[in-house]
């Protein structure tokens, strides 16, 4: 059983500023001596890496379609303890699930944590509408774990005249506002926002939003809330390391290749596996004496001429895979493995290939969304029959799917996908370890064996 104080911010949609809520709270806190720990609702890579990059805030996600709510207690249990209070972040709408459901949505998350919800609602263009709004939300579920409102898009004038009213109307309490800061706009992309290593002036710009955060939120109020919490238990899944001595297992981080949930690589190293990163941008070739290598997701087709450039690094990874090296590549790791792959503007580019086919953009998101995985095959991570979750999130397609493995939707449909020939594992399904740890063990020991084979 944990104790610790804890709070969810989560919106009506999609877009109406929980991220740059967020940055501007962890910024606030963290300048206030309390010591956070951020977490994200949902498959999203980009918005913890703001939280660790930008403000050296541990950040890890939480997510009910990934893995149990008995493991989601025990991530949150694991990581929030040692912390002086937990941030979480929801996702899309507060009630926004699967296929017209609460599963998997913020809401389910704050309930299955005992979390209590601060609503963030858009005041612009608006006055008195705003109380049905949040009404709406306090009824639509009992009890909603909301706790209080933030309204954003909002002056202090407009405050001062909505909240007793918007109190009165409601019975919830109001923190706060946060007025539109021009000069601290976050940029987007295909994917979601830009990623913080991109963003030019952003230690300013995240001063500038802990700043207005500062003088705007009632923090007392914020930290009677959180620590209104009820105490949490939860347990992870036994882990043992599964190995004699460590092995090192590659892997590609960089601006290319930046989408990795911290948990998912946690967890290998609790197997028995040291992370070594690496860069496939700026790098010659891959590091000495490792038994795997993961290439990860991210933007490979906006760095594709500098890749295809690095053929040293390109000749290293290809002769890698030919020697039998244990390899898992997901998503843009697996375009990177492609013959050849294009850039945003449609230029192709010669890659490792390894895998004979070409990654072409298209014009929209390609199989999006949550899908479960099951092998068709013996692989590196899996037995035939054996199932994992995860999630497909790309615009870029292939002429080489593979057909290793079965991916299927929630709603049941469902398609052949993943490479796997030699030691390999690869397509555009992001998995999530802690979903099924046996896939982990795998991949760990079959970089002792490949290691025990070369020695």
């Amino acid at each position: 059983m944990s104790n610790f104080p804890r709070f969810m911010l989560a919106a009506a949609s999609s877009g109406a500023g929980k991220t740059t809520m967020t940055i501007a709270l962890l910024s606030a806190l963290s300048k206030r001596g309390i010591k956070p720990v951020a977490f994200k609702c949902g498959p999203d890579y980009i918005d913890p890496m703001f939280h660790r990059e930008v403000l050296g805030v541990p950040s890890y996600n939480l997510d009910l379609f990934m893995s149990s709510e008995e493991t989601v207690r025990g991530l949150i249990c694991e990581h929030a303890g040692g912390g002086g209070i937990a941030v979480i972040e929801g996702v899309m709408g507060y009630y926004d699930g699967i296929y017209a459901k609460t599963e998997a949505s913020s809401f389910e998350v704050a309930k299955a944590t005992a979390t209590p919800a601060v609503l963030i609602v858009s005041a612009k263009g608006a006055s008195l509408s705003v109380a049905a709004q949040i009404k709406g939300f306090l009824e639509f579920r009992k009890p909603s774990m909301i706790a209080g409102v933030i309204l954003n898009d909002c002056s202090e004038a407009l405050f001062n005249m909505l909240k007793e009213a918007i109190e009165r109307e409601t019975g919830t309490r109001l923190l706060g506002y946060f007025p539109r800061l021009k000069d601290c706009a976050l940029g987007s992309r295909h994917l979601g926002l830009i990623t913080a290593a991109e963003i030019e002036d952003l230690k300013q710009k995240i001063d500038l939003l802990g700043e207005q955060a500062a003088k705007s939120v009632d923090f007392e109020l914020l930290l009677q809330i959180a620590g209104s919490a009820e105490d949490l238990s939860g347990a992870l899944p036994d882990i043992e390391p599964v190995v004699s001595e460590r092995v090192r297992i590659a892997v590609a981080q960089d601006r290319a290749f930046c989408f990795y949930y911290a948990d998912s690589l946690e967890l290998l190293e609790k197997l028995g596996a040291e992370i070594v990163p690496f860069s496939p941008l700026e790098d010659e070739r891959l590091p000495e004496g490792i038994g795997a290598l993961y290439l990860g997701g991210g933007y490979p087709e906006l760095y594709a001429e500098t890749l295809s450039k690095n053929k040293t690094m390109l000749k290293s990874v290809g002769r890698a895979l030919e020697e039998g090296l244990p390899t898992l590549a997901e998503c843009g790791g697996f375009l990177y493995l492609h013959d050849s792959m294009e850039d945003d503007k449609g230029v192709s580019y010669p890659m490792v290939g390894a895998i004979k086919g070409h990654g072409y953009k298209t014009p929209k998101l390609q199989r999006f969304g949550y899908i479960r995985l099951t092998a068709k095959t013996n692989t590196i991570l899996s037995r035939e029959g054996e199932t994992i979750p995860g999630h497909e999130f790309h615009f870029w397609d292939t002429t080489a799917e593979g057909a290793a493995c079965t991916a299927k939707k929630p709603s049941g449909a469902s398609w052949p996908c993943v490479t796997a020939q030699n030691m390999l594992f690869a397509g555009f399904p992001h998995l999530y370890f802690y979903g099924n740890p046996e896939f982990a063990r795998s991949f760990v020991r079959s970089a002792e064996k490949y290691l025990s084979l070369r020695a």
